[in-house]
């Protein structure tokens, strides 16, 4: 029987890693240990083969196997399934060659199947006889081969194989490049590649058990697996952890749970903490927690921290250090700064930020300092602050010139003389000291190659606890990236670049707002500022890119770039258009995610003396968006350590427990994101803030939803103090399209699917009624789009106001007559007052899509439009993708055409009547070529808020007390509307502004008796200046002649600079008079200290302040 990589032999454009791939194959039986080795040197042949052979492949800075399979171009070459199992390879290699441990049989196998899929991808992608093949156990080689140990882990290989003989092959295959890439794409869609599955069992016994061996845990002894715990929420009230860590005191140090290789590891993050709950009262200590799938890796102490990937469970050296650290770490404002070392202001104020920053929970910090200041030996006073407060042991600094790396040990010696420091460029330094300073590729080389006294990889993932980066830059963090991502150290980015030049791209990698680094020198930054039932107030915003989607060419400089990274697929196209549908649903907008978040921790009404949001729901678009909400919130507010705010959807292990916790008034989370499981059947009376961040288009549902929020709670606030309202926000236009009131929003909504089919019917009745089309053929195309309009028309519930307002328009198109003949006037009213009300009961998704894609590309034939011919490609695309189902039974009924589809006769001859065909035929088709695993796309593009408005709703009528809230809020919430801004900055007011501030106060927000009845007479101009104050700067302005005069005196200057800040916090000054008065009169009297001319001066600007919000002109 041929052995699986048998295959292999005679095929010339192979022979850099045929033989490799063969021989490791044939000493399995006799050395599995010596297989690993082998299998790892021909993945290294077979990658650099690839690199050859691929043009679209870049090749890294470095020629070594972990950055060659990290280089985002071949990472993303392949499925996330098969490159997932190429670190497994290389573990076992190096397990093999720098360790004592046993290799198995099993993990051996476990390799060379992984090496032959690897195999089977590249021959897919570029052979010239591919088939599809199944790693087959039996096939393996028996015969026991005689193997020199040593010589194999010396050379690190099996095969003799110069350097010379390696590059030549690989000359040979680059000469060929052009021709195999180009077949790339055509291999591709012609071929079939499955990649395999590997079982939790396996993803435990193998992958995280090499991951363990390594870091020297020791199976049986500090490892203990499937540890039963007592204690689980379940019927047995008991559990099994699937590895349990622990320290020399015998104290459990951290528990792994692991997952499926396909599942995302963070759906365990709840039942490990149930884990590590009865681990804690089992033995007294609370574990730290490791969820795997083998690949991707997440740690969290919750007593510390939120939870974060990491590259890896760590050593137990490293695990004994932070569970030490949790009773170690003290307060770092109690620990002084050392004068000796840094004694300038700035450096202990640069010092104090970094540490308030860490305190908050934040694990990267950006110091921009001017050159010359100070960067470095800021850098060594922070370390000895960090050490001295129980956070920092060892530390790295990394430099990208070898120069810079010894100036800096030179400057920490002379500033840390009781640390041991070590330049990795010189090899006589000890490693192991407190302080590594290096040049980023030498780091990267020790990560790998590293080893203490034992053997065993001395720079573990969690071994230093600090990483400097000096000149922190976008190139670093680019081609360095695998140095961040291995190590879990805190972050601390030195940069001399002035802070409005620092690239967007250092403020993404440190997760900070684009242009506010964590201190800046020179740098300011100031933070400014019913009856069984209750009411709602809902805020409204609407974004530019939630409503109208992403233009490219709308977009910045700086997002065009950010978005050409993002977007450009591996053949280079680019979509110059991202439909809002898209987001939040495969693409992922942090500044929108972002700007959402603050929106409600600042908004949102508070609990607890006002020091806590209260309780909150979010309601998702899908599960990857509510992890990508809580993945944001744990970046933005870390300080809650990963609690506060929890994800609820069904796939999540014990989601139900996280529900429970959610209704305990004082317990965490208090922000609970879900997609379904909370619209319903929840009832928790501390519910205060509900946020909408997806489209509703069921109003039954909707109104469940908001039925979240409306129960009573006596004494929430304190005391006596009874929730009163609770506040929904709403960013995807859910209130104007469900409002029962005419005074509503006035915006463009996304329209649904069935809006826009039901548009496009609308549009092609109109067409069809044309001469060209009056043959049966056509008309019975439009008979049939009539009798399906009118069906939607006569299905709308006139009950409801939303339907009934429209009642006009139903009652004159609800009969066929009325579409005999349409008038332009008829598809207007159609589209605008008809469409965004009708709803289809067709569930299946994506064969509407198809309908509404179908009836778009034949109004685009029919009109002559551009977008013909790109919605041609498209669904010439669409069969091709069908046709690679064709054994699917309903596909292959339907090959013929769908094969007919990509010849240009059928394009040549398309009409109308051929397309409808093709939309009947297919639309039932589509869900089969649907990729429910399409990769999300994570981007950072600057939103914009088109509007933003505190809205009545549909609920209850407002009381008395309302009134003045909505003005209050309108007034903070739209401080850049027209008349608005201008009272801010002293600007004097038209007659426009003031009848615009008379319909907001008297006709939307309420009426002229309410403004009556709570501001009597006050005058609209200056109740804004009252709520929204006056401009510092538009003060200073209107004093401009007295701070720049040159003759005051100290007394003097003092008393203008009063007035500024009285006008400021209180927008203007109501009588003259009022200058002789408390808080003017002391030390020195307004009389006294100037003379006549100045004091009627002085009268004259605080008047004519005054006057600006009052008076109008033109």
């Amino acid at each position: 029987m041929p052995a699986n990589f048998e295959f292999l032999q005679g095929q010339k454009e192979y022979a850099l890693f045929a033989n490799a791939c063969i021989e490791a194959e044939r000493v399995l039986a006799a050395s599995p240990a010596m297989a690993a080795v082998g299998m790892r040197k021909a993945l290294e042949l077979a990658v650099k083969w690839v690199y050859s052979a691929d043009n679209t492949i870049t090749m890294p800075y470095k020629d070594n196997l972990q950055s060659l399979i990290h280089e985002p171009s071949f990472r993303f070459a392949m499925g996330d399934q098969t490159w997932n199992k190429l670190p497994y390879i290389i573990k076992l290699g190096n397990l093999a060659v720098h360790t004592d441990k046993s290799i198995d049989r099993s993990d051996a196998i476990l390799s060379l199947s992984s090496l032959f899929e690897f195999i089977q991808w590249l021959d897919y992608c570029y052979g010239a006889n591919y088939e599809e093949r199944c790693f087959d156990e039996d096939n393996i080689p028996t015969e026991k081969v005689v193997v020199d140990e040593a010589k194999i882990k010396e050379k690190d290989s099996l095969i003799e194989q110069k350097d010379s003989e390696i590059e030549a092959l690989r000359a040979r295959i680059a000469a060929m490049s052009d021709r195999l890439t180009a077949a790339k794409k055509h291999n591709k869609e012609e071929r079939k590649f499955t990649p395999g599955d590997i079982s939790e069992f396996l993803t435990r016994k193998k992958y995280i058990d090499v991951d363990l061996k390594l870091l020297g845990w020791v199976f049986g002894d500090d490892v203990q697996e499937e540890v039963e715990l007592f204690g689980m929420p379940n019927n047995e009230e008991k559990g099994y952890a699937d590895y349990v860590l622990y320290g020399k005191d015998g104290l459990p140090l951290a528990i792994i749970e692991a997952k499926r290789t396909s599942k995302d590891p963070k759906t365990g993050a709840q039942q490990a903490k149930l884990y590590a709950d009865c681990l804690e009262k089992m033995t007294g200590r609370r574990p730290m927690m490791f969820t795997t799938n083998g690949f991707e890796t997440y740690l969290w102490d919750d007593l510390t921290s939120p939870q974060r990937k990491v590259s890896g469970v760590f050593a137990k050296s490293d695990l004994e250090k932070l569970m030490n650290r949790r009773n170690e770490r003290q307060v770092l404002s109690e620990i002084p700064v050392d004068d000796k070392i840094t004694d300038r202001y700035y450096q202990k104020e640069a010092i104090r930020a970094v540490c308030e920053s860490i305190e908050e929970g934040h694990r990267k910090a950006l110091l921009v300092m001017a050159t010359g200041t100070g960067k470095t030996r800021t850098a060594s006073s922070l370390t000895d602050v960090l050490s001295r407060g129980g956070y920092v042991t060892n530390t790295l600094f990394l430099a990208d010139r070898t120069a810079l790396v010894r100036q800096a040990k030179d400057s920490f010696k002379n500033h840390l003389p009781d640390m041991s420091l070590c330049n990795l460029l010189n090899n006589k330094d000890d490693k192991s000291a407190r302080i590594v300073f290096s040049t980023y590729p030498t780091m990267l080389n020790s990560i790998d190659t590293a080893r203490s006294d034992d053997g065993k990889r001395l720079f573990t993932p969690a071994h230093f606890d600090l990483i400097v980066i000096d000149e922190a830059h976008r190139s670093i963090f680019k081609k360095y990236r695998a140095i961040f991502e291995y190590f879990d150290g805190l972050l601390l980015g030195l940069t001399a670049t002035p802070k409005d030049e620092v690239e967007r791209n250092t403020y993404d990698f440190f997760e900070m707002e684009n242009g506010v680094p964590t201190y800046a020198y020179d740098y300011e930054t100031a933070v400014d500022k019913d009856h069984v039932l209750v009411p709602f107030y809902n805020i409204e915003v609407r974004t530019k890119f939630l409503e109208q989607g992403i233009t490219y060419d709308e977009l910045s400089e700086e997002d065009k770039e950010r978005y050409e990274e993002d977007f450009t697929d591996e053949e280079g196209g680019m979509p110059e258009f991202i439909p809002s549908p898209e987001l939040n649903k495969f693409i992922f907008n942090q500044a929108t995610v972002d700007m959402v978040l603050e929106d409600l921790m600042t908004k949102g009404i508070k609990v607890a003396g006002g020091d806590r949001l209260g309780k909150t729901i979010i309601f998702a678009q899908n599960k990857k968006h509510a992890a990508y909400i809580v993945e944001r919130f744990n970046k933005l507010y870390p300080h809650y350590h990963g609690n506060f705010a929890r994800r609820v959807v069904c796939d999540d292990s014990y989601a139900q427990t996280i529900i429970d916790d959610f209704k305990v008034a004082e317990k965490d989370p208090h922000i609970a994101v879900s997609v379904d499981m909370l619209d319903t059947g929840i009832d928790i009376p501390e519910l205060v803030n509900l946020l909408f961040f997806k489209r509703i288009r069921s109003k039954t549902k909707f109104w469940q939803m908001i039925g979240r929020g409306t129960r009573l709670c006596q004494d929430l606030f304190g005391d006596g103090q009874d929730k009163t309202h609770f506040v929904i926000f709403d960013y995807l236009g859910n209130f104007e399209f469900f409002r029962q009131k005419s005074g509503g929003l006035q915006g463009k909504e996304t329209p649904s699917l069935a809006e826009a089919i039901f548009s496009k019917r609308v549009r092609l009745i109109y067409h069809l009624q044309h001469a060209a089309f009056i043959e049966e053929p056509h008309q019975a195309i439009r008979t049939e789009l009539i009798q399906t309009v009118l069906q939607q028309i006569n299905a709308l519930n006139t009950e409801l106001i939303s339907v009934k307002l429209q009642l006009q328009y139903i009652e004159k198109y609800k009969s066929p007559d009325a579409f005999t003949s349409l008038a332009d006037a008829d598809k207007r009213h159609l589209i605008t007052f008809l469409a965004p009300l009708v709803y289809m009961d067709d569930t299946d998704e994506y064969a509407k899509r198809f309908d509404n894609f179908m009836y778009g590309l034949i109004i685009a034939q029919i009109e002559g439009q551009p977008y013909y011919e790109k919605a041609k490609r498209e669904l010439i695309n669409v069969c091709s993708n069908l046709a690679r189902r064709a054994t699917i039974p309903h596909v292959k009924e339907k090959l013929e055409l769908i094969k007919t589809i990509g010849t240009d006769e059928f394009w040549q001859d398309s009409d109308i009547l051929g397309l409808e065909k093709v939309r009947v035929e297919l639309r039932s088709l589509i869900k089969f070529i649907v990729d429910d695993g399409r990769k999300p796309v994570y981007t950072n593009l600057t939103d914009e808020i088109i509007e933003e408005k505190v809205r009545e709703g549909i609920g209850p009528a407002y009381n008395f007390a309302d009134y003045k809230l909505k003005v209050n809020r309108y007034i903070e919430e739209n401080r850049d509307h027209i008349a608005i801004h201008k009272l801010r900055n002293n600007i004097p007011l038209t007659v426009v502004d003031y009848k615009s501030l008379e319909h907001i106060f008297t006709g939307e927000l309420g009426t002229e008796e309410d403004y009556k009845r709570e501001y009597q007479d006050t005058p609209f101009g200056l109740l804004v200046r009252k709520i929204a104050k006056l401009e510092y700067e538009a003060a200073c302005f209107a004093f401009s002649e007295f701070i720049n005069d040159q003759s005051l005196n100290r007394s003097q200057i003092v008393f203008v600079k009063k007035v500024i800040d009285y006008v400021v916090q209180n927008g203007y000054i109501e009588n003259a008079s009022e200058l002789t008065k408390p808080p003017f009169d002391r030390p020195q009297s307004f009389i006294k200290l100037f003379d006549g001319s100045k004091q009627k001066r002085i009268v004259e600007l605080v008047l004519k302040i005054k006057d600006n919000a009052v008076k109008t002109v033109g």
